[in-house]
């Protein structure tokens, strides 16, 4: 076990040590009780004095006159006020109001706006059936309709029949010679030289490039063998040179020197400090006590 680990004995207490501490204690005991008795007879004087004075006091003075004032004033005045404001403003104003706004509304809406809008809606309906309606509808019968089955008829004559006329007689075989000349000068040439010389190419190709791929994998494994022979020879030929002897130098010369440092001067000069700053901590602590 380490000498920090080990518990600390109790060494026994000289007289100095004693003649020490109990004046010390005696002088805070003096001090310290008085100010204890004095801090509990205040604290005591407090409560007591908060139940049997302070709160009833508060009472009487806050609660009683201010429930009683309460009920007994601004109640009734609260009332009477909401009263006066009931009939002295609220009825007259809503009277007024329906008396002198709504009903005159009402009469106008009934007796004045709704015939005039009557009547208007009436001379708008005539304007649109004999000014706009009417007119329209002859505009329509009599020119647009006319004039646009004339339109239509020089459109048919004029432009469709010519345009399928031209697409049945130039453009589809027009089209269909282009299409041919495209499949007999391209695409049959074309085809012609994917299957019989780009295809064959192409798997020569793959076939030469499969078979460097696999020379070169072949050769990769060979190489990291002989690598590896290579490292194994050069790291037998740096262990006799150099690793051996450095071992037998660790083992016999460096080791034993370091267990004769270790045991005859490191743990002595620990082993000294540690009981040196034990002792002073012992005493230290027996000078605060």
């Amino acid at each position: 076990m380490e000498p920090e680990m080990r518990p600390a004995r109790r060494e026994p207490e000289g007289c100095l040590v004693a003649a020490v501490r109990l004046p010390v204690r005696i002088v805070v005991l003096v001090v310290v009780v008085p100010v204890r008795m004095l801090w509990d007879l205040l604290a005591l004087c407090a409560r007591t004095l908060h139940r049997t004075v302070l709160r009833p006091l508060g009472r009487f003075l806050l609660v009683i006159p201010f429930t009683w004032l309460w009920r007994a004033v601004l109640t009734p005045l609260g009332r009477g006020a909401a009263w006066l404001v009931r009939y002295l403003v609220v009825a007259p104003a809503v009277w007024g109001w329906r008396c002198m706004v709504v009903a005159p509304a009402r009469w106008l809406w009934r007796s004045v706006l709704v015939p005039v809008g009557r009547g208007l809606a009436w001379l708008a309906d005539a304007l649109l059936t004999y000014l706009v309606a009417a007119p329209a509808r002859w505009l329509w019968r009599g020119v647009l309709a006319p004039a646009g089955a004339g339109i239509a008829w020089l459109v048919r004559h004029l432009v469709v029949a010519p345009a399928l006329w031209g697409w049945r007689w130039v453009l589809v075989p027009v089209g269909r010679g282009a299409a041919w000349l495209l499949r007999t000068l391209v695409a049959v040439p074309l085809v012609t030289l994917w299957r019989w010389v780009l295809v064959p190419l192409g798997r020569g190709l793959a076939f030469l490039g499969r078979e460097v791929a696999t020379a070169f994998a072949v050769a990769w494994r060979v190489a990291g063998y002989v690598s590896r022979a290579v490292g194994r020879a050069v790291k037998w030929v740096l262990w006799q040179a150099v690793g051996r002897p450095a071992r037998w130098f660790y083992r016999s010369v460096c080791t034993p020197l370091g267990h004769f440092a270790r045991d005859a001067v490191w743990r002595p000069a620990r082993d000294a400090v540690r009981a040196a700053l034990s002792t002073a901590r012992r005493t230290l602590r027996r000078a605060l006590l």
